[in-house]
């Protein structure tokens, strides 16, 4: 490993090259990247909290709730109440989220096929390990 070289400046030169390509391919729906962000983590179907959300897009909850205002007034998401914590938001895909959310992770899925598809299996779990971990530091 160069000394020049550094783990955390390639993931954010990555991170910023796929959100570019990613919105340029998505550029007829209008989002930022940061809309995409949300959407394509809100993907699985299920609902999530604010908070939880915002984790799992890598940014606060205040920017999360920004965001969240933008897809809600576009009728892409809802929030609601949950049941069993009246403080938490429930966000939540409606119709045309789920579509919208579909088609991001379709070009999600297809640019990590044309990024990845040269490296051997056992680089690509190193990949997945590496990210894994560099996300899961704390403050």
């Amino acid at each position: 490993m160069s000394s020049q070289w550094s783990a955390l400046l390639a993931v954010q030169r990555a991170a910023h090259s796929t959100v570019h390509v990613l919105t340029d391919q998505l550029a007829d729906l209008g989002l930022t990247g940061s809309d995409i962000n949300a959407l394509a983590n809100l993907g699985s179907g299920s609902g999530q909290t604010v908070s939880e959300l915002a984790v799992a897009a890598g940014v606060r909850p205040t920017t999360m709730t920004s965001v969240l205002d933008r897809l809600e007034h576009r009728g892409l998401v809802s929030r609601g109440s949950v049941p069993s914590d009246r403080r938490a938001v429930l966000v939540e895909l409606t119709p045309s989220g789920r579509r919208v959310a579909s088609a991001i992770r379709r070009a999600i899925t297809s640019l990590e096929r044309r990024a990845l598809s040269d490296l051997p299996a056992e680089a690509i779990a190193g990949l997945r390990a590496g990210l894994t971990a560099m996300a899961e530091v704390s403050p």
